[in-house]
């Protein structure tokens, strides 16, 4: 998420009350997650094991419950709770913006898009040419739909991120104010959920092909000319590249990548990054040929064992 403009460390410290290490206009540009800083931006921390991935990270502001040696170049922002402290910073660069229409006066709308009855279109919202929005499709705010994409009924996108922390009163959530961008040429199908970023973005990159039912995850990257079937879900910071397949009923794990033309059988769960250009199956899944073999080994055991019993 980058600021309307550059504000200075004094600044953001004064909007969340804390003590600051660094000179008072020491220049702040944005905030976002760890796997997607710049310099200019901030990111929290609230962990011990932690501290040193975010302090070497690219980002130049560190908002942490522990006064630590600053590097050299970088910014502390002293904070008791970074997460609340993150969530006020959300809350006031993105605040809450009620719908005072269907489709709002704000939203954005290229020539020869088509939106049909009872579609919600949120603020801000920016839709390409050539696009077809069915029935009761909810686009939430600041989403942008690129040129000659088609989204069936039901489905929503920019809902809000599933990240939460567990504190002794309950779960805490984590404020989402990220957007979902899906590129030209893209498919969605009826019922998809796709959730924004909670600082950045959720993106459906061009020409892929979404089925019906579909779960995607906060700040997942979705490659080129991917086909993803029905009822495949897919947890929050994943990356998958281009010309990826996944068919029915896939599961996938946060924080991991999926290489190029991957391609993921029906029903398998995916647990760890996999390597482009090969065909996978299983929970966990592992390569389909040696997953195949397996199952012939486990369907023949029977047999097995009784040649053993009878020697």
């Amino acid at each position: 998420m980058k600021f309307p403009r550059t504000y200075s460390l004094k600044e953001i410290a004064a909007l969340i009350d804390t003590p600051f290490v660094g000179s008072d206009d020491f220049p702040v540009s944005g905030m976002n997650e760890i796997h997607v800083v710049e310099p200019g931006d901030i990111v929290f921390v609230d962990h011990p094991k932690y501290y040193d991935k975010a302090l070497n990270s690219k980002a130049t502001v560190v908002l942490i419950n522990k006064e630590v040696a600053c590097p050299e170049g970088k910014a502390l922002l002293i904070s008791e709770d970074p997460f609340r402290d993150f969530n006020t910073l959300t809350r006031y660069f993105k605040p809450f913006e009620s719908a005072a229409a269907s489709v709002s006066e704000s939203a954005t709308i290229g020539h020869g898009t088509i939106v049909q009855p009872n579609a919600f279109i949120g603020n801000n919202v920016k839709i390409g040419t050539d696009c077809v929005i069915h029935a009761n499709v909810s686009i939430y705010d600041n989403c942008v739909i690129g040129n000659n994409v088609t989204i069936h009924s039901g489905t929503i996108l920019g809902a809000d991120a599933f990240y939460y922390k567990k504190r002794p009163e309950g779960y805490d959530k984590l404020v989402s104010g990220g957007r979902v961008v899906v590129e030209d040429d893209v498919d969605i199908g009826a019922n998809c959920t796709i959730d924004r970023g909670v600082t950045g973005d959720t993106t459906i990159g061009k020409g892929s092909k979404l089925d019906n039912q579909i779960q995607i995850g906060h700040d997942t990257v979705l490659g080129e000319k991917c086909l993803i079937a029905s009822h495949t879900g897919i947890a929050g910071c994943v990356v998958i590249e281009d010309e990826v397949t996944l068919w029915g009923q896939v599961g996938v794990i946060s924080g991991i990548t999926i290489g190029k033309g991957a391609v993921v059988y029906a029903q398998s769960g995916i647990g760890n990054s996999l390597e482009g250009g090969k065909t996978y199956f299983g929970s966990p899944a592992v390569e389909a040929r040696h997953k195949m073999r397996e199952l012939a080994t486990i369907k023949n055991m029977p047999s097995i064992l009784k040649k053993l019993e009878n020697k």
